[in-house]
């Protein structure tokens, strides 16, 4: 579950996970955070090391 909003400055970003995501599997995340207007290195920071553990977890509760 990526977080709604960046850490550091506040933007919005989670709106634009399941694109990244879907995206990512075919072409290369610095075009795709281009195209998707991610452009300050903190929000792109949040994008690149997200790793999803909900799916990890979820059998434990």
């Amino acid at each position: 579950m990526i977080p709604v909003r960046c850490f550091t400055c506040g933007k919005v970003i989670s709106g634009a996970w399941e694109e990244y995501k879907k995206r990512t599997k075919l072409e290369d995340p610095a075009k795709v955070l281009d195209d998707l207007g991610i452009s300050r290195y903190c929000c792109r920071r949040m994008m690149l090391t997200h790793v999803e553990l909900v799916d990890e977890s979820s059998p434990y509760y």
